[in-house]
């Protein structure tokens, strides 16, 4: 899919980038090679960033890359262009008389501080909230949660994982104890049998969609439980098609064929595990005849695939977006949890290597490792934990407010409701990539001070109050955290534009307009002191770093390795053991009806990212020009919709325009759908409807209809 391998392996040189020394004249700067780390999705590739002139030439990925390992996809790789886009904002913006107009740095800083504190005055310290960013560093994400804390007193500070993997963090801490997955990709790689859910990582994440299907044609068996045909559901020994909503019925359908067939590990079970028996109880309910009826899925293919899994010997889970993003998300992601802990196949104990969710974004880990969370401090101390609220008091000098903090949709409510006064924005565009983006939007309209760190004017920066621009990763200076727990270094390819600055600085230089200092006055010191604020990254500095390439928390001390496998002694919970869930198939929050017959599933496509503002500004564009919606050639007959025609997409929520594209990776009934152009309105049509636990959207279930034209 274009991800440019080719031009590496081209053997005549036919093929070629601009790499080191390649076209550059002597009268021009020698070209230099940066190693920083990737700034699109979770992965976490090593990139080497050839700059010649303070200008992009080539970015290769490098061949010694901890997880890469010499690969790239296409947005890595090529989508480099929006960093020298005349769309870049030259100037911080303050809104005077109703429009945005230009301003200096000075006067900028000056309104967000005074709106700041004219917040706290008028609601006191809780008027106020943020949203961090998953697209920003851990320390740049330390260092807003610790602003929030210490400068203005509320622990109302969230970020974008609350939209996608919220469920994961909740629901792998209360299997095993730690929010994040079991196991290094490396010993994933290694399994006999690959169950992925939820996920077409051949588009989404790309290198290790890569790495599973060379796994598959080595002989591993793979199952792939996803309502479409995409990606690794062509390699699949078995595939699993559930109708979206039913995660949890398939996942103790599987339990049951274990349970029922004797697949399990009893020593483990007796040993290292806990619920057990309730777990026994509820999944008597779940036969494979019952599971078939609920989801969707033939009862023959609930027991190939159970049998698959449960015989064996190194069986490996990855899931993503399509296990979260639902009404009962963390449901899914403790009843997938349970088929680990069944078979034994996590913490190190030979059988199986656990279970790993698939982070969409570059730092979406990290920005929840770094405390960037209303209800945890940096390393998942609860702020209701005296403990942990003394030990970040101790290094912070302030007295830390004990009530957990506002979550994004509750921001918004907040904020329509006029009791949130000030709301700073960074680096999300969220009126494109929050359901319901209608009403999203008339909160940042009721809010007094709506503050917006962007590259660009995005869809959000227009409702804004001042907009800040920023560096992009390629840069700043920092660490990202990956979706198998590695740390590893970003660095800086080349200078941001005169204008902008990075969010550490801004961070730091609000502080300061408000009389504060933050301390922490380089990244490689931030990350020191959330060390001393978080014992399991203790051990991980920027040197190290600089030295080793990559360190997987925890790692409590620089003397220790990093644990790439968890829980090899015990569990990190209360009793040291996992904990098995006896969760009940619950329906999802909406359901098709005569009026909206057909059902909505959102996810992204292989060349761009999230709403598309780096990956639109470049030659991306050009694989791939618009949102399209796929529907089966079934449907589109019925409704009178040929491929590559206008359609107009209504919900009970909004109205969308897209174009159709006739696809029978989809089962009749079911459309599919991107939000990467902004101005198709697609999260216009998702709702409301959340996981009960963490408040995720359920963008995985939305009832439609499609009408042919324009409305």
């Amino acid at each position: 899919m274009a991800c440019g391998g080719c031009v590496d392996t081209c053997p005549t040189g036919a093929i070629t980038h601009p790499g080191p020394g390649r076209g550059i004249t002597t009268a021009q700067p020698q070209p230099e090679q940066v190693r920083t780390t990737c700034g699109y999705c979770g992965v976490g590739c090593a990139l080497d960033v050839v700059v010649s002139g303070n200008q992009v030439s080539a970015v290769l990925p490098a061949l010694d890359g901890p997880v890469n390992q010499g690969h790239a996809c296409v947005k890595g790789r090529f989508s480099h262009g929006y960093l020298t886009s005349a769309e870049r904002l030259a100037h911080p913006l303050v809104r005077k008389n109703g429009n945005l107009e230009p301003v200096g740095w000075e006067e900028a800083l000056a309104r967000v501080a005074d709106g700041l504190r004219g917040a706290v005055a008028m609601g006191g310290p809780d008027a106020v909230a943020a949203i961090s960013s998953a697209r920003a560093t851990n320390e740049e994400n330390y260092l807003v949660q610790k602003f929030l804390r210490t400068v203005v007193g509320t622990n109302n500070v969230d970020n974008c994982s609350r939209l996608c993997h919220a469920p994961s963090a909740a629901g792998l801490s209360a299997a095993f104890g730690r929010a994040g997955g079991t196991d290094s990709f490396d010993d994933v790689e290694k399994a006999d049998c690959l169950l992925v859910v939820g996920a077409n990582p051949v588009e989404a994440h790309p290198v290790v969609g890569a790495r599973l299907l060379q796994q598959a044609l080595r002989g591993a068996s793979l199952i792939v439980a996803d309502p479409r045909k995409v990606g690794l559901a062509h390699q699949a020994d078995v595939h699993l098609r559930p109708r979206p909503g039913t995660n949890v019925a398939l996942f103790n359908g599987l339990a049951h064929v274990l349970v029922a067939e004797g697949m399990t590990d009893p020593d483990f079970l007796r040993d290292r595990a806990a619920g057990l028996d309730e777990l026994v109880e509820l999944l008597a309910q779940y036969p494979p005849a019952r599971t078939a009826e609920l989801t969707g899925v033939p009862a023959e293919d609930v027991t190939a695939a159970a049998r698959l899994y449960g015989r064996a010997r190194r069986p490996a889970i990855l899931y993503g977006l399509g296990v979260t993003e639902h009404l009962h998300g963390t449901d899914g992601v403790r009843t997938l949890a349970n088929l680990a802990i069944l078979r034994g196949a996590v913490g190190d104990t030979g059988r199986g290597h656990g279970v790993t969710p698939l982070r969409g974004q570059n730092n979406v880990q990290g920005a929840s490792d770094m405390g960037a969370l209303p209800d945890m401090l940096p390393g998942y101390g609860r702020i209701t934990d005296p403990d942990a609220r003394a030990r970040a008091e101790a290094v912070w000098g302030r007295t830390l407010p004990a009530r957990p903090g506002l979550r994004i949709p509750e921001m918004f409510d907040a904020a329509r409701r006029g009791s949130l006064r000030a709301l700073w924005i960074i680096g999300e565009d969220v009126c494109a990539t929050d359901p319901n983006s209608h009403q999203v939007a008339d909160a940042l309209d009721a809010c007094p001070l709506v503050v917006v760190n962007e590259l660009f004017l995005s869809e959000t920066a227009r409702h804004a109050d001042v907009v800040l621009p920023v560096a992009s990763w390629l840069e700043k200076d920092g660490t990202f955290v990956n979706f198998d727990r590695r740390f590893q270094r970003v660095r800086t390819a080349v200078r941001p534009p005169a204008a902008a600055r990075t969010d550490f600085h801004i961070t730091h230089a609000v502080a300061a307009a408000m009389g504060a200092d933050l301390g922490c006055p380089t990244p490689a010191e931030t990350l020191a002191e959330c060390g001393r604020v978080a014992p399991v990254f203790a051990g991980i500095s920027h040197e190290r770093l600089d030295r080793e390439g990559a360190v997987a928390w925890p790692c409590p001390a620089p003397d220790l390795p990093g644990e790439a496998t968890l829980y090899t002694d015990a569990f990190s919970t209360p009793d040291g053991r996992a904990q098995l869930s006896a969760a009940p198939y619950l329906p999802p929050g909406e359901t098709p009806d005569a009026a909206y017959p057909l059902l909505l599933v959102t996810g992204r496509r292989w060349a761009h990212y999230n709403s598309g503002s780096m990956t639109r500004r470049g030659g991306n564009l050009h694989l791939e020009a618009g949102d399209h919606i796929d529907l089966h050639p079934l449907d589109a007959t019925r409704l009178g919709v040929d491929d590559g025609t206008e359609v107009t997409v209504e919900s009970r929520h909004g109205t969308a325009r897209l174009v159709a594209r006739l696809s029978e990776e989809l089962s009749p009934g079911q459309v599919f759908c991107a939000f990467h152009f902004p101005e198709s309105g697609v999260n216009a049509l998702t709702s409301d409807h959340a996981d009960t636990v963490t408040d995720c959207p359920e963008y995985k279930v939305t009832a439609v209809r499609l009408t042919p034209g324009a409305v």
